[in-house]
Protein backbone atom coordinates (compact mmCIF):
# COMPACT_ATOMS: atom_id res chain seq x y z
CA UNK A 1 0.00 0.00 0.00
CA UNK A 2 1.22 3.42 -1.01
CA UNK A 3 -0.98 5.78 0.73
CA UNK A 4 -1.98 5.34 4.34
CA UNK A 5 -5.69 4.71 5.37
CA UNK A 6 -7.59 7.91 6.34
CA UNK A 7 -7.82 8.77 10.23
CA UNK A 8 -11.08 7.83 10.40
CA UNK A 9 -10.56 4.28 9.38
CA UNK A 10 -7.46 4.14 11.51
CA UNK A 11 -9.19 2.89 14.96
CA UNK A 12 -11.97 1.02 13.29
CA UNK A 13 -11.54 -2.64 13.43
CA UNK A 14 -13.18 -5.28 10.69
CA UNK A 15 -16.81 -5.82 11.83
CA UNK A 16 -16.86 -9.34 14.42
CA UNK A 17 -19.40 -11.28 12.34
CA UNK A 18 -17.09 -10.21 8.89
CA UNK A 19 -13.71 -12.23 10.42
CA UNK A 20 -16.21 -14.77 12.74
CA UNK A 21 -18.01 -15.87 8.78
CA UNK A 22 -14.58 -16.32 7.13
CA UNK A 23 -13.16 -18.77 9.60
CA UNK A 24 -16.52 -20.35 9.36
CA UNK A 25 -16.09 -20.82 5.87
CA UNK A 26 -12.76 -21.87 6.15
CA UNK A 27 -13.68 -24.78 8.38
CA UNK A 28 -16.95 -25.69 6.26
CA UNK A 29 -14.60 -25.97 3.19
CA UNK A 30 -12.35 -28.03 5.14
CA UNK A 31 -15.24 -30.94 5.48
CA UNK A 32 -15.82 -29.47 8.92
CA UNK A 33 -19.69 -28.24 8.66
CA UNK A 34 -20.67 -25.63 11.34
CA UNK A 35 -24.22 -25.02 12.66
CA UNK A 36 -24.32 -21.05 12.77
CA UNK A 37 -26.30 -20.14 15.24
CA UNK A 38 -24.76 -16.56 15.59
CA UNK A 39 -26.12 -14.56 12.68
CA UNK A 40 -29.19 -12.77 12.76
CA UNK A 41 -30.61 -13.61 9.08
CA UNK A 42 -33.96 -15.46 8.94
CA UNK A 43 -33.94 -18.58 7.03
CA UNK A 44 -38.15 -18.57 6.30
CA UNK A 45 -38.65 -16.81 2.81
CA UNK A 46 -40.46 -13.85 2.40
CA UNK A 47 -44.37 -13.52 2.29
CA UNK A 48 -45.09 -15.07 -1.05
CA UNK A 49 -47.10 -12.36 -2.23
CA UNK A 50 -43.95 -9.75 -1.66
CA UNK A 51 -41.74 -12.32 -4.15
CA UNK A 52 -44.44 -12.19 -6.91
CA UNK A 53 -44.79 -8.50 -6.74
CA UNK A 54 -40.93 -8.57 -6.96
CA UNK A 55 -40.98 -10.63 -10.08
CA UNK A 56 -43.80 -9.17 -12.04
CA UNK A 57 -42.11 -5.61 -11.04
CA UNK A 58 -38.73 -6.56 -12.67
CA UNK A 59 -40.47 -6.73 -15.83
CA UNK A 60 -41.70 -3.55 -15.89
CA UNK A 61 -40.46 -1.18 -18.42
CA UNK A 62 -38.70 1.09 -16.04
CA UNK A 63 -37.26 -1.22 -13.49
CA UNK A 64 -33.92 -0.59 -14.31
CA UNK A 65 -33.69 2.92 -14.09
CA UNK A 66 -32.78 5.20 -11.52
CA UNK A 67 -34.82 5.61 -8.74
CA UNK A 68 -36.40 8.88 -6.60
CA UNK A 69 -33.64 9.48 -3.43
CA UNK A 70 -36.52 9.37 -0.95
CA UNK A 71 -38.65 6.50 -2.55
CA UNK A 72 -41.37 5.43 -4.47
CA UNK A 73 -45.09 7.20 -3.34
CA UNK A 74 -46.05 3.79 -3.05
CA UNK A 75 -43.62 2.65 -0.60
CA UNK A 76 -43.39 5.55 1.78
CA UNK A 77 -47.46 5.09 1.80
CA UNK A 78 -47.19 1.64 2.45
CA UNK A 79 -44.88 2.09 5.61
CA UNK A 80 -47.39 4.96 6.93
CA UNK A 81 -49.86 2.16 6.10
CA UNK A 82 -47.66 0.09 8.72
CA UNK A 83 -47.40 2.53 11.40
CA UNK A 84 -50.78 3.46 11.61
CA UNK A 85 -52.34 0.47 11.29
CA UNK A 86 -50.05 -2.02 13.17
CA UNK A 87 -48.90 1.20 15.72
CA UNK A 88 -51.72 3.25 15.90
CA UNK A 89 -49.09 6.27 14.58
CA UNK A 90 -49.58 8.79 11.91
CA UNK A 91 -46.91 9.64 9.71
CA UNK A 92 -46.93 12.06 7.06
CA UNK A 93 -45.63 9.70 3.68
CA UNK A 94 -44.34 12.25 1.98
CA UNK A 95 -42.31 14.33 4.30
CA UNK A 96 -42.01 11.72 7.23
CA UNK A 97 -40.57 8.54 5.20
CA UNK A 98 -36.87 8.41 4.10
CA UNK A 99 -36.88 4.51 2.75
CA UNK A 100 -33.25 2.87 3.15
CA UNK A 101 -30.95 -0.02 2.00
CA UNK A 102 -31.07 -1.03 5.39
CA UNK A 103 -31.35 0.40 8.04
CA UNK A 104 -27.85 0.39 8.88
CA UNK A 105 -27.06 2.57 6.01
CA UNK A 106 -29.33 4.53 8.02
CA UNK A 107 -27.10 4.56 11.44
CA UNK A 108 -24.28 5.85 9.41
CA UNK A 109 -26.43 8.12 7.59
CA UNK A 110 -28.07 9.80 11.09
CA UNK A 111 -24.25 10.30 12.34
CA UNK A 112 -22.52 11.91 9.12
CA UNK A 113 -25.27 14.03 8.84
CA UNK A 114 -25.67 15.36 12.61
CA UNK A 115 -22.48 14.86 14.31
CA UNK A 116 -19.11 16.88 14.55
CA UNK A 117 -15.91 16.42 16.39
CA UNK A 118 -17.08 18.77 19.48
CA UNK A 119 -20.10 16.34 19.63
CA UNK A 120 -21.26 13.25 22.11
CA UNK A 121 -23.20 10.07 21.71
CA UNK A 122 -24.85 7.98 24.41
CA UNK A 123 -24.24 4.44 23.27
CA UNK A 124 -25.87 1.77 24.97
CA UNK A 125 -23.65 -1.43 26.82
CA UNK A 126 -24.45 -3.56 25.46
CA UNK A 127 -25.48 -2.26 22.18
CA UNK A 128 -25.43 -2.88 18.66
CA UNK A 129 -21.58 -2.07 17.48
CA UNK A 130 -22.12 -0.17 14.80
CA UNK A 131 -23.85 2.56 17.14
CA UNK A 132 -20.13 3.01 18.07
CA UNK A 133 -18.41 2.90 14.73
CA UNK A 134 -20.37 5.38 13.29
CA UNK A 135 -20.05 7.92 15.96
CA UNK A 136 -16.35 7.50 15.53
CA UNK A 137 -16.31 7.54 11.85
CA UNK A 138 -18.13 10.87 12.17
CA UNK A 139 -15.39 12.11 14.07
CA UNK A 140 -17.99 11.78 17.47
CA UNK A 141 -17.63 10.97 20.60
CA UNK A 142 -18.94 7.91 22.38
CA UNK A 143 -20.05 8.15 25.71
CA UNK A 144 -21.85 4.76 26.70
CA UNK A 145 -24.21 4.51 29.42
CA UNK A 146 -25.36 1.32 31.23
CA UNK A 147 -27.66 -1.21 30.45
CA UNK A 148 -28.00 -4.08 33.41
CA UNK A 149 -30.06 -6.78 34.43
CA UNK A 150 -30.78 -5.96 37.63
CA UNK A 151 -32.72 -3.04 35.96
CA UNK A 152 -34.07 -5.13 33.13
CA UNK A 153 -31.70 -3.35 30.41
CA UNK A 154 -33.09 0.25 30.51
CA UNK A 155 -31.22 3.07 30.99
CA UNK A 156 -30.97 4.92 34.35
CA UNK A 157 -32.02 7.97 33.46
CA UNK A 158 -31.62 9.84 36.66
CA UNK A 159 -28.09 8.68 37.24
CA UNK A 160 -28.20 10.21 33.43
CA UNK A 161 -29.47 13.34 34.22
CA UNK A 162 -26.98 14.12 37.06
CA UNK A 163 -24.27 14.11 34.21
CA UNK A 164 -22.66 16.60 32.14
CA UNK A 165 -24.73 16.50 29.00
CA UNK A 166 -23.99 19.83 27.54
CA UNK A 167 -22.00 18.62 25.20
CA UNK A 168 -24.34 14.98 23.89
CA UNK A 169 -26.67 15.50 20.89
CA UNK A 170 -27.73 11.99 20.42
CA UNK A 171 -28.76 8.78 22.43
CA UNK A 172 -28.90 5.55 20.55
CA UNK A 173 -32.00 3.24 21.99
CA UNK A 174 -32.88 0.13 20.55
CA UNK A 175 -36.00 -1.66 22.10
CA UNK A 176 -36.98 -4.49 21.56
CA UNK A 177 -33.58 -4.42 22.87
CA UNK A 178 -30.71 -6.25 20.62
CA UNK A 179 -28.94 -8.55 22.28
CA UNK A 180 -30.69 -9.12 25.14
CA UNK A 181 -34.65 -9.26 24.14
CA UNK A 182 -35.53 -6.68 27.20
CA UNK A 183 -38.98 -4.75 26.32
CA UNK A 184 -39.63 -0.98 27.04
CA UNK A 185 -42.65 0.06 27.86
CA UNK A 186 -45.27 3.01 27.30
CA UNK A 187 -44.20 4.90 30.77
CA UNK A 188 -40.74 4.34 30.14
CA UNK A 189 -41.12 5.68 26.98
CA UNK A 190 -42.62 9.01 28.39
CA UNK A 191 -39.93 9.69 30.61
CA UNK A 192 -37.33 9.12 27.93
CA UNK A 193 -38.90 11.54 25.51
CA UNK A 194 -38.83 13.92 28.63
CA UNK A 195 -35.08 13.36 29.13
CA UNK A 196 -34.81 13.87 25.83
CA UNK A 197 -37.04 17.18 25.66
CA UNK A 198 -35.53 18.61 28.54
CA UNK A 199 -31.79 18.16 27.61
CA UNK A 200 -31.98 18.91 23.89
CA UNK A 201 -30.60 15.03 22.91
CA UNK A 202 -32.08 13.65 19.34
CA UNK A 203 -33.37 10.48 20.25
CA UNK A 204 -32.56 7.61 17.78
CA UNK A 205 -34.86 4.77 18.00
CA UNK A 206 -33.78 1.82 16.09
CA UNK A 207 -36.57 -0.48 16.14
CA UNK A 208 -36.05 -3.69 13.73
CA UNK A 209 -37.56 -6.37 16.08
CA UNK A 210 -40.64 -4.83 17.20
CA UNK A 211 -43.13 -8.10 15.91
CA UNK A 212 -41.03 -10.63 16.73
CA UNK A 213 -42.43 -12.57 19.83
CA UNK A 214 -43.51 -9.17 21.04
CA UNK A 215 -46.99 -9.25 22.23
CA UNK A 216 -47.13 -5.38 22.71
CA UNK A 217 -45.25 -3.79 19.64
CA UNK A 218 -44.25 -0.10 20.20
CA UNK A 219 -42.60 3.09 18.18
CA UNK A 220 -41.47 5.96 20.06
CA UNK A 221 -43.64 7.93 18.48
CA UNK A 222 -46.79 6.55 20.67
CA UNK A 223 -45.27 9.47 22.62
CA UNK A 224 -47.26 13.14 22.48
CA UNK A 225 -43.68 15.21 21.63
CA UNK A 226 -41.69 12.57 20.45
CA UNK A 227 -41.52 13.99 16.70
CA UNK A 228 -39.69 16.99 18.32
CA UNK A 229 -36.27 14.86 19.51
CA UNK A 230 -36.66 11.56 18.18
CA UNK A 231 -36.66 9.82 14.81
CA UNK A 232 -36.98 6.35 14.69
CA UNK A 233 -35.44 3.16 12.10
CA UNK A 234 -37.48 0.08 10.83
CA UNK A 235 -36.57 -2.32 9.02
CA UNK A 236 -38.06 -5.60 6.80
CA UNK A 237 -34.61 -7.56 7.09
CA UNK A 238 -36.44 -9.23 10.67
CA UNK A 239 -40.34 -8.99 10.90
CA UNK A 240 -40.63 -9.81 6.47
CA UNK A 241 -37.90 -12.03 6.29
CA UNK A 242 -35.87 -9.99 3.73
CA UNK A 243 -32.26 -9.58 4.93
CA UNK A 244 -31.09 -9.86 1.56
CA UNK A 245 -33.25 -7.23 0.27
CA UNK A 246 -32.15 -4.35 1.95
CA UNK A 247 -34.87 -2.12 2.90
CA UNK A 248 -35.84 -0.26 5.58
CA UNK A 249 -36.84 3.30 6.54
CA UNK A 250 -35.98 6.62 8.43
CA UNK A 251 -39.53 8.06 10.15
CA UNK A 252 -39.16 11.42 11.72
CA UNK A 253 -40.23 15.27 11.75
CA UNK A 254 -39.76 16.50 8.22
CA UNK A 255 -36.75 18.78 10.12
CA UNK A 256 -34.87 16.05 10.58
CA UNK A 257 -35.55 13.66 7.24
CA UNK A 258 -34.68 17.01 4.90
CA UNK A 259 -30.87 16.98 7.11
CA UNK A 260 -30.06 13.14 6.15
CA UNK A 261 -31.49 13.58 2.75
CA UNK A 262 -28.97 15.65 1.82
CA UNK A 263 -26.39 13.44 2.89
CA UNK A 264 -28.14 10.20 1.52
CA UNK A 265 -28.52 12.20 -1.82
CA UNK A 266 -24.97 11.95 -2.11
CA UNK A 267 -24.37 8.11 -1.30
CA UNK A 268 -26.70 6.30 -2.93
CA UNK A 269 -28.96 6.80 -6.21
CA UNK A 270 -32.47 5.02 -4.74
CA UNK A 271 -32.82 1.57 -4.48
CA UNK A 272 -34.54 -0.92 -7.32
CA UNK A 273 -38.29 -0.30 -8.08
CA UNK A 274 -38.88 -3.93 -8.03
CA UNK A 275 -37.48 -4.36 -4.27
CA UNK A 276 -39.44 -0.99 -3.52
CA UNK A 277 -42.48 -2.70 -4.64
CA UNK A 278 -42.35 -5.70 -2.67
CA UNK A 279 -41.23 -4.24 0.17
CA UNK A 280 -44.47 -1.78 0.03
CA UNK A 281 -46.70 -5.30 -0.48
CA UNK A 282 -45.03 -6.79 2.69
CA UNK A 283 -45.70 -3.65 4.42
CA UNK A 284 -49.43 -4.06 3.88
CA UNK A 285 -49.10 -7.52 5.60
CA UNK A 286 -51.52 -7.97 8.52
CA UNK A 287 -51.32 -9.44 11.99
CA UNK A 288 -51.84 -13.05 10.67
CA UNK A 289 -48.30 -12.91 8.74
CA UNK A 290 -46.69 -12.32 12.40
CA UNK A 291 -48.74 -14.83 14.39
CA UNK A 292 -47.41 -17.60 11.86
CA UNK A 293 -44.42 -16.35 11.80
CA UNK A 294 -44.05 -16.35 15.51
CA UNK A 295 -45.29 -19.93 16.17
CA UNK A 296 -42.30 -20.97 14.21
CA UNK A 297 -39.83 -18.94 16.41
CA UNK A 298 -41.56 -20.27 19.66
CA UNK A 299 -41.05 -23.39 18.66
CA UNK A 300 -37.48 -22.76 17.57
CA UNK A 301 -36.81 -20.75 20.92
CA UNK A 302 -37.98 -23.64 23.54
CA UNK A 303 -35.28 -25.62 21.85
CA UNK A 304 -32.74 -22.60 22.62
CA UNK A 305 -33.69 -22.86 25.87
CA UNK A 306 -32.86 -26.48 26.02
CA UNK A 307 -29.28 -25.84 24.61
CA UNK A 308 -29.08 -23.20 27.12
CA UNK A 309 -30.03 -25.56 29.89
CA UNK A 310 -27.26 -27.62 28.88
CA UNK A 311 -24.66 -24.90 28.91
CA UNK A 312 -25.94 -24.57 32.57
CA UNK A 313 -26.80 -20.91 31.49
CA UNK A 314 -29.27 -18.73 32.53
CA UNK A 315 -31.93 -16.67 30.68
CA UNK A 316 -35.38 -14.79 30.68
CA UNK A 317 -38.13 -16.61 29.56
CA UNK A 318 -39.88 -13.34 29.25
CA UNK A 319 -37.43 -11.60 26.50
CA UNK A 320 -38.46 -11.16 23.01
CA UNK A 321 -37.02 -10.49 19.37
CA UNK A 322 -35.07 -12.79 17.37
CA UNK A 323 -32.14 -13.63 19.57
CA UNK A 324 -32.19 -15.31 22.83
CA UNK A 325 -29.75 -14.00 25.36
CA UNK A 326 -28.10 -16.24 28.25
CA UNK A 327 -25.57 -15.47 31.20
CA UNK A 328 -23.02 -18.02 31.52
CA UNK A 329 -22.03 -20.40 34.49
CA UNK A 330 -19.84 -18.18 36.86
CA UNK A 331 -17.18 -21.13 36.60
CA UNK A 332 -16.61 -20.31 32.61
CA UNK A 333 -13.82 -17.98 33.21
CA UNK A 334 -13.10 -17.34 29.76
CA UNK A 335 -15.81 -16.32 27.76
CA UNK A 336 -14.48 -16.04 24.35
CA UNK A 337 -12.03 -18.93 24.58
CA UNK A 338 -15.22 -21.36 25.70
CA UNK A 339 -17.46 -19.85 22.75
CA UNK A 340 -14.33 -20.54 20.54
CA UNK A 341 -14.32 -24.26 22.22
CA UNK A 342 -17.68 -24.92 21.35
CA UNK A 343 -16.75 -23.61 17.55
CA UNK A 344 -13.70 -25.82 17.15
CA UNK A 345 -15.18 -29.44 18.84
CA UNK A 346 -18.82 -29.23 18.70
CA UNK A 347 -18.90 -27.36 15.37
CA UNK A 348 -21.39 -24.86 16.57
CA UNK A 349 -20.99 -21.27 16.53
CA UNK A 350 -22.79 -19.01 19.58
CA UNK A 351 -22.25 -15.05 19.66
CA UNK A 352 -20.13 -14.22 22.78
CA UNK A 353 -21.60 -11.31 24.72
CA UNK A 354 -18.64 -9.47 25.23
CA UNK A 355 -19.12 -7.96 20.83
CA UNK A 356 -21.98 -5.90 22.42
CA UNK A 357 -19.65 -3.78 24.76
CA UNK A 358 -18.44 -4.64 28.37
CA UNK A 359 -21.91 -5.45 29.94
CA UNK A 360 -21.97 -8.08 28.11
CA UNK A 361 -19.12 -9.93 28.62
CA UNK A 362 -20.72 -12.43 30.98
CA UNK A 363 -23.52 -13.51 28.16
CA UNK A 364 -24.15 -15.35 24.89
CA UNK A 365 -26.33 -15.41 22.77
CA UNK A 366 -28.21 -17.83 20.07
CA UNK A 367 -30.45 -16.35 16.94
CA UNK A 368 -33.70 -17.89 15.94
CA UNK A 369 -32.59 -18.16 12.52
CA UNK A 370 -32.06 -22.11 11.89
CA UNK A 371 -34.65 -24.27 11.98
CA UNK A 372 -35.70 -27.03 14.68
CA UNK A 373 -33.41 -30.03 13.37
CA UNK A 374 -30.60 -27.84 12.89
CA UNK A 375 -31.24 -26.50 16.74
CA UNK A 376 -31.42 -30.30 17.58
CA UNK A 377 -28.43 -31.25 15.49
CA UNK A 378 -27.06 -28.52 17.61
CA UNK A 379 -27.84 -30.08 21.04
CA UNK A 380 -27.05 -32.89 20.42
CA UNK A 381 -23.76 -31.75 18.99
CA UNK A 382 -22.94 -29.80 22.27
CA UNK A 383 -24.11 -32.80 24.19
CA UNK A 384 -21.60 -35.54 22.67
CA UNK A 385 -18.42 -33.00 22.68
CA UNK A 386 -18.60 -30.76 25.00
CA UNK A 387 -20.49 -31.60 28.33
CA UNK A 388 -17.89 -33.70 29.61
CA UNK A 389 -15.37 -31.10 29.33
CA UNK A 390 -17.95 -28.74 31.07
CA UNK A 391 -18.18 -31.38 34.11
CA UNK A 392 -14.17 -31.25 34.45
CA UNK A 393 -13.65 -28.07 34.85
Amino acid sequence: MIIKPSHRIGEVKAYYFATKLAQIAQMNQSGKTVINLGIGSPDILPPREVIETLKEAAEEQDANKYQSYKGLPELRNAFGHHYSSLLNVKIDPENEVLPLIGTKEGIMHIAMSFLGSEDQVLIPNPGYPSYKVTTELAGATCRYYDLREDNDWLPDLNALAEQDLSNVKIMWINYPHMPTGAQASIEFYKELVAFALKHSILLCHDNPYNFILNDNPLSIFNIEGAKDCAIELCSLSKCFNMAGWRVGALIGAKEYVDVIMRFKSNMDSGMYKAVQKAAAKALHMNQKWFDTLNDIYRKRREIVWEIYDLLNCSYDKNSVGMFVWAKVPEYIINVEDWIEEILIKCRVFITPGFIFGTNGERYIRIALCSDESLLKEAYQLIEHHHVKSIASL
